[in-house]
């Protein structure tokens, strides 16, 4: 397994920040067939696969503002308002996802994309593993 950590800048703001093209060329460099595996070391991050810029992104974060909203309710409830919300969403989208690579390239669909979810504005950076697997 070859593995490398990437770092992104999330912001102080809820956000979809597409990491497509940092995963294709880590996969480019390792060559051959094999699964790219993406995870994020963060207890209120998550990685998902969607179409982005086509209004997905803004939609995904509206929806995720009317299922998990930024209130009082939350049991978790240091750092800003809501921010135990942060921590429930990576149930609902996870901190990893697994994509297939041929031939170098990452067998995503036509309108597929690699997304880090971050709901947390108290944390503007983000580390990303990304791994390769191979036989």
């Amino acid at each position: 397994m070859r593995s490398e950590i990437i770092a992104v800048a999330t912001g102080s703001r809820e956000t979809v920040h597409d990491i497509t093209a940092e995963c294709a060329e880590f996969v480019r460099g390792q060559g051959g067939d094999g699964l790219l595996h993406v995870f994020v070391p963060h207890a209120t991050a998550g990685v998902a696969l969607l179409e982005l810029g086509s209004g997905s992104d803004d939609d995904l974060l509206a929806a995720l503002r009317d299922l998990l909203p930024a209130d009082d309710r939350w049991r978790h409830a240091h750092g800003s308002r809501g921010h135990g919300r942060s921590h429930v969403m990576p149930a609902l989208i996870p901190p990893y996802a697994t994509i297939p690579v041929l031939r170098g390239r990452m067998a995503l669909g036509t309108w597929q994309s690699v997304a880090l979810i971050d709901l947390n504005v108290d944390n503007p950076q983000r580390q990303v593993r990304l791994s390769f697997l191979s036989d």
